[in-house]
């Protein structure tokens, strides 16, 4: 999942004399589309319909998988936070991005060693937050100059549908006869595939990087304002909440049926979920309070992660792939919005904190889960201990919310 730092107050679209920009924006907004589900869909969740079949062919086991996916998430950590000092064309850096990405995806079916698979997997976390910090910058800039915002929404729906994207090709091409490993070098090829579209229409509509001398002015104070302290918190905790079942909802469907045909479609639910919840959301915020939305999304994601703990089930599976994948990607949209609308000065402090504590909350979920299977007796019973953990701050921070929006509504009224 996926938090953009975006920097569009800092870039100029070139646009092409005479062209159609309702054209251009359809153009731009699939390209970026497409750019994201690369980026999320194959850099980052790749690993999660692929990890069971993995220790089908015994390949990996549960500490080996949980060390790959922290190491992809502190790789996407580390790549988010250089992501933004790097003085290059917006276009240059996603066309990075999407090949580097295209080419470690490729390589973990060259290797059966885990360390060189934490090692590309913590490549392909940081190429991943390359293309997405860049497609945003890129795709928010022309949509922001043809006055079409809303069309974010269907642009970071591309996340969703590179998730279900990953999903449906693992259910498609799972079988005995072909091997995980195998699996990873045609996902990898099927990617370059698709990328050749945003890569081209990036290289002839670029944005360029203006020099600092342009850029918005800088808050007097490089920390965030108290008042987003608790937004950071709550994003913080949505991180470290979404990312266990983020990673492990095929894995608890293979525990109660080994029928690849049938486990493998908690993933595709997951991403069809994110993609049509952001663009429902992104066409419907306008009628509803953002911070509500917010607090409901952590409210329902909590009883998404929590119910696979408490109700082993493929019924229960599906309810937790609809409810965390239906949210995660809302979370992240209202959560970088409510920051913005919220900063004083340059936004680029607060979202650079809300970011990181993103980060950092999900790179502990595999950790703490790692943690309390050493006083467990089993893999599963550390893994519903650590949900039941997850989903009591997805709580926690709905409860704030929601007394942030009591505070709202009250000083408004009583102005």
């Amino acid at each position: 999942m996926t938090t953009p730092i975006l920097s569009t107050s800092m870039t100029t679209p070139e646009l092409s004399p005479g062209a159609s920009s309702g054209r251009v924006a359809v153009t731009v907004c699939t390209a970026a589309m497409i750019s994201l589900a690369i980026a999320m869909g194959v850099g980052r969740f790749a690993f999660t319909p692929l990890f069971p079949l993995m220790v089908r062919d015994g390949l990996l086991n549960s500490e080996a998988g949980a060390l790959l996916a922290a190491s992809n998430y502190l790789g996407y950590l580390v790549g988010a936070l250089v992501a933004s000092r790097i003085r290059v064309k917006s276009a240059t850096l996603l066309a990075l991005g999407l090949i580097s990405t295209v080419v470690v995806t490729a390589a973990v079916g060259w290797t059966s060693s885990v360390p060189n698979w934490a090692i590309l997997r913590f490549a392909a976390g940081v190429m991943s937050a390359w293309t997405l910090v860049a497609t945003s910058a890129w795709g928010l800039g022309w949509l922001a100059s043809f006055g079409r915002p809303h069309l974010a929404g269907v642009m970071f729906a591309g996340v969703g549908l590179g998730i279900a994207a990953a999903g449906m090709f693992c259910l498609v091409v799972a079988g005995t006869e072909v091997t995980s490993l195998k699996m990873w070098v045609k996902l990898a090829f099927l990617a370059s595939i698709v990328a050749l579209f945003p890569l081209a229409v990036s290289r002839r509509l670029p944005v360029h990087i203006v020099g600092t001398g342009t850029s918005v002015p800088h808050s007097s104070s490089r920390n965030p304002p108290a008042k987003t302290g608790g937004l950071i918190v709550c994003y913080s905790l949505f991180g470290f909440g979404y990312i266990l079942p983020a990673t492990y909802l095929p894995t608890l469907a293979r525990g109660l049926v080994d029928d690849p045909q049938v486990f493998g479609w908690a993933w595709p639910l997951f991403g069809m979920a994110a993609a049509l919840s952001t663009v429902f959301v992104s066409w419907r915020l306008q009628r509803t309070n953002q911070l509500s939305v917010w607090a409901a999304s952590h409210f329902l994601m909590a009883i998404g992660v929590l119910l696979p703990s408490i109700w082993a089930s493929l019924i229960s599976v599906a309810i937790a792939a609809l409810l965390v994948g239906g949210t995660f990607m809302v979370i992240t949209m209202l959560a970088m919005q409510e920051a913005r609308a919220r900063a004083e000065g340059d936004a680029t402090v607060v979202l650079g904190q809300m970011t990181a504590g993103f980060a950092f909350g999900q790179l502990m979920g595999p950790v703490a889960s790692a943690a309390i299977g050493r006083f467990t007796t089993d893999y599963s019973t550390a893994l519903n201990y650590a949900l039941e953990l997850s989903a009591a701050g997805l709580l926690l921070s709905a409860f704030y919310l929601w007394r942030e929006v009591r505070r709202h509504n009250f000083r408004h009224n009583f102005h």
